[in-house]
């Protein structure tokens, strides 16, 4: 992250030495120098810092609510909805404050996740969530494309820039505005962090221990939708951020849980946007490329290299069992001598003996054996 702000405040036109970033960054208004440094190349900095945190985050929570490693923002309809949401007002030549902007992604956001979990039976089955999602984001993005058929040349330049994702000419007032929704999301997403690891068991386990699974899986859904709608309002729908950041903070600590992963997978959203983000500004200077397709080129390939890779987290050691030997009569024969092994090991009963109704025995003894026990 050190480095690769580094590179963003010095590299470009004008060139500005390493030991001339502090004074540049004190003159302010002062020098032409200071003037690109605090007002063109910090807001974009910290917009990429606060943008990647905030998709990292919000592919972390999508991945352990749907217990799916693969449930990103671009396949649940969330993206696509809030950037439809933007887009429909510039073709359609309607004119709207500049706070009311962030508003209407929120709305097309909600109106994406809302679609996916009305079609998946309100999030009952987190499969259906991913799959239905992946179908109501197609469906989406082919309404974009017909707004862009609708567009003028200069409309259609800037969305199919703004689609992309794109940081380019952004200023202070971009940043200032997604801090109201930082305030709300960050307080609800510390909340919701010890809920993923209890969904990460399964909703009956989940049931089991007193959280309701399809509650918090919606109320998981709303946070990620606050997360996602105001980053695409102002940058675009910057692909696959939240598809690679939770990968890395599993990755480089596979023993933890969701808890610890999601500071770690909001810093490493920020390092992968502002990575790319400087590439985008200066691979084919003096134009700039939109930094979606730099998340995308370096985004996919590098997930799939930690898929294959990555390290299983540690689970809790089984013994031997009829469950784990399989469902056919060899397996549970099998399954049932290594138990018998083990007991004439260790001369303890691993399981208590049952009837052939499948109740088990009042009691076993653990000392000297009865008559009983000896005829047997």
């Amino acid at each position: 992250m050190i480095a690769a702000s580094v590179c963003a405040l010095s590299l470009g036109t004008p060139y500005v030495p390493l030991h001339r970033l502090p004074g540049a960054l004190g003159d302010g208004d002062g020098t032409l120098v200071g003037i690109v440094v605090t007002e063109l190349r910090v807001p974009r900095l910290v917009l990429a810092l606060v943008a990647g945190a905030c998709l990292g985050a919000a592919g972390l929570v999508l991945q352990e609510a749907l217990r799916n490693p693969l449930a990103v923002p671009e396949m649940l309809g969330v993206s696509s909805g809030a950037a439809l949401g933007v887009a429909a007002p510039l073709v359609l030549a309607v004119s709207l404050p500049a706070f009311v902007q962030p508003l209407m992604a929120i709305g097309g956001a909600a109106l994406g996740g809302g679609l996916t979990l009305l079609a998946a039976g309100l999030g009952r089955s987190p499969s259906a969530v991913l799959l239905t999602g992946a179908a109501v984001a197609a469906a989406l993005q082919a309404a974009l494309l017909v707004l862009m058929v609708m567009a003028d040349q200069l409309d259609l330049q800037l969305i199919y820039r703004y689609l992309l994702g794109s940081l380019s000419a952004r200023t202070w007032d971009d940043v200032t505005g997604l801090w109201p929704w930082l305030l709300v999301a960050v307080p609800a997403l510390v909340l919701c962090a010890p809920v993923l690891s209890v969904l990460r068991l399964g909703d009956e386990d989940a049931e089991a221990l007193g959280v309701r699974a399809q509650r918090a899986r919606l109320a998981a859904l709303a946070i990620a939708v606050v997360l996602i709608a105001p980053v695409t309002a102002v940058c675009g729908p910057v692909a696959w951020v939240g598809f690679l950041a939770p990968h890395l903070a599993r990755w480089f600590n596979p023993g933890a849980a969701a808890v610890r992963w999601l500071p770690w997978s909001a810093a490493w959203g920020a390092v992968v946007v502002a990575v790319a983000d400087v590439p985008a500004r200066l691979a084919l200077a003096p134009v700039e490329t939109p930094v979606g397709a730099w998340t995308a080129l370096l985004g996919v390939p590098a997930g799939v290299a930690l898929l294959r890779s990555g390290k299983r987290r540690p689970t809790a050691r089984r013994r031997p069992g009829i469950a784990a030997a399989g469902s056919s009569p060899e397996g549970a024969q099998a399954a049932l001598a290594g138990r018998a092994e083990e007991e004439a090991d260790t001369g303890t009963p691993e399981c208590v003996p049952r009837n052939d109704q499948g109740s088990a025995k009042a009691s076993v003894s653990r000392g000297a054996p009865t008559e009983a026990e000896e005829a047997r």
